[in-house]
């Protein structure tokens, strides 16, 4: 579930299916925003700051929230002093201490690579992959054709997963195209301008003389763009597009890459444990190091940001490639995160099809077992995922896809930004009556990068670790309280939203109340879920 923040319309399209967020790129959001209050500050955040004046004197214990991504640097200066770290473990000697069948696992585990020290990056859509798989069977299909009844269940979602395919296909070779082009003219007009990309300003934009059609549309988006942000941002942003629709071309639809050959494991066995390596890092770890810092960047340490949680231990699991994850690998994140003993896993990844959905249900009944809470992005595609799913989900099924029950600790999470207007839902975010638990911060937030970096970053892959933040407090303050307990906490103690947002239904924009789209029908709140939290604790004695 990777995203980028930037929104340049080129000839009808965004960078990305769902960046382009509504709100005035002007309007800043303020430092912080996701921790602060509305009563007190006018910002729609979750009253982080607020909630912890309440519990100072309070004793807290740590609590392990294991962090299922694509990867964590755990050198970051922010995080390196909030790290779940395996005592039992040495991460050089090439040997299994504590007998877990993970050799050398300080800070957790890769099942995205081998024990030679390669790593998969990219990797296809699932539905590239599932084409792989039934394009043999049933591409030369004739209405003639006679198929049993799974066979025919099997073609029907075939002709789908084409459709899709296809759809995905013409957008990535079009981005791909157009913002190649886009970057090439605009690299050309920073040549001739003779200055570096931080220093060019609109001026130099005003007095550049275009030579062709091409140069004219750069320093027109160019121009739109400056004025809001800068052009060396700007710059960073149209490089990261072309880069985003190459990696979509080249590798998450193409049916003829395959990478996972790299891992060497069996890939059809999804009972099969013990296979990756320890390099949590990984060749890309931009998305899980963002994930983690919202979760529990040290606070107050003047260094970086302030994480959500003050006793947090981060677990790194990498198991999310540049590109679709594959079921085996989040099934043995669960059951390795539980294993090692983190009471809350952050899940900030989604797709739109499955192929081994049993071995993920398996894990989850797993993680249920053992009083684990679960919280997942909601997705970024802005659809109702009551009708089109965000694949894993709360819900097992059995063969035929049939709805056989529901993991009671389990939050799936939209996002929403700071001012509370028409504008309050993220425009990308997904939503959903039964499918989507609470709201929470998910705009412009800014949270640790690797190499001791900061950026802010959109989607409801930052607002579910806002909650996994906020599930981290209750659980570290009221240890007492189950994962189903916590839950309820924070459901029963969301802001309440008394207007109506915008959401995009059936092709249209449409005005919709929180409680109409989502099963709390509000924003988490901090401070209000210590108050509920109290009241918990003291009905329960």
């Amino acid at each position: 579930m990777r995203n980028t923040k930037l929104f340049i319309a080129l000839l009808g399209i965004s960078i990305l299916p769902y960046s382009g967020f509504s709100q005035d790129k002007k309007d800043k959001a303020p430092a912080n925003w996701y921790n602060l209050d509305y009563k007190s500050d006018g910002i729609m955040g979750i009253s982080t700051e607020k909630a912890y004046e309440l519990l100072k004197g309070r004793k807290s214990t740590p609590v392990i929230v294991a962090v299922i991504d694509g990867g964590v640097d755990v050198n970051h200066e922010d995080l390196k002093e909030v790290l779940w770290i395996n005592k039992k473990e040495s991460n050089k000697n090439g040997k299994d201490d504590d007998g877990n069948g993970y050799i050398d696992d300080k800070y957790g585990w890769n099942f995205l690579g081998n024990a030679n020290g390669e790593n998969v990056n990219y990797d296809n859509l699932e539905v590239t992959r599932l084409i792989r798989k039934f394009e043999p069977k049933y591409i030369s299909v004739l209405p003639t054709t006679r198929l049993s009844e799974t066979e025919r269940r099997e073609f029907v979602a075939y002709q789908k997963m084409i459709s899709d395919y296809t759809t995905k296909m013409d957008e990535a070779q079009f981005g791909d195209l157009n913002y190649g082009r886009l970057q090439q003219s605009i690299e050309k007009i920073i040549k001739t301008i003779g200055k570096e990309p931080k220093d060019i300003k609109k001026e130099d934009l005003d007095n550049f003389k275009v030579e062709n059609d091409q140069q004219k549309l750069a320093i027109r988006i160019a121009k739109k763009e400056v004025e809001s942000s800068g052009f060396e941002k700007f710059y960073k942003d149209i490089k990261e597009a072309t880069d985003y629709y190459g990696a979509q071309v080249k590798y998450h639809l193409n049916k003829e890459y395959d990478s996972r050959s790299i891992v060497g494991d069996n890939y059809d066995d999804a009972s099969e444990r013990h296979y990756g390596n320890p390099d949590v890092k990984g060749p890309d770890a931009d998305h899980g190091t963002h994930v983690a810092g919202i979760i529990g960047a040290k606070r107050n340490n003047n260094i970086g940001i302030n994480g959500v949680a003050d006793n947090v231990e981060i677990m790194s699991i990498r198991a999310v490639p540049n590109g679709d994850e594959r079921d085996k690998d989040i099934a043995n994140g669960i059951r390795y995160a539980v294993d090692n003993g983190a009471k809350i896993i952050n899940m900030s990844f989604g797709k739109g099809y499955y192929y081994n959905k049993k071995a993920v249900d398996d894990a989850v009944r797993y993680a249920m077992e053992k009083d684990v809470l679960l919280v997942h992005a909601a997705g970024n595609d802005g659809k109702n995922i009551d009708i089109s799913p965000n694949y894993p989900t709360k819900y097992y099924t059995d063969s035929l896809n049939a709805i056989t029950g529901e993991a009671k600790g389990w939050i799936t999470v939209g996002a929403t930004s700071w001012k509370m207007d028409g504008d309050l839902l993220a425009d990308f975010s997904n939503y959903g009556y039964k499918s989507v638990d609470v709201f929470a911060p998910g705009v412009a937030i800014n949270s640790t990068m690797p190499e001791n970096e900061y950026k802010e970053q959109q989607g409801t892959s930052m607002a579910a670790p806002v909650v996994s933040g906020l599930a981290a407090i209750i659980r570290s303050y009221y240890p007492q309280l189950s994962a189903t307990e916590v839950k309820e906490v924070i459901l029963k103690s969301v802001t309440k939203v008394d207007q109506k947002v915008k959401v995009k239904q059936e092709g249209a924009s449409k005005k919709v109340y929180l409680d109409e789209i989502s099963v709390s029908g509000g924003i988490v709140n901090a401070y209000n879920a210590i108050v509920e939290a109290n009241k918990y604790i003291a009905n329960k004695k």
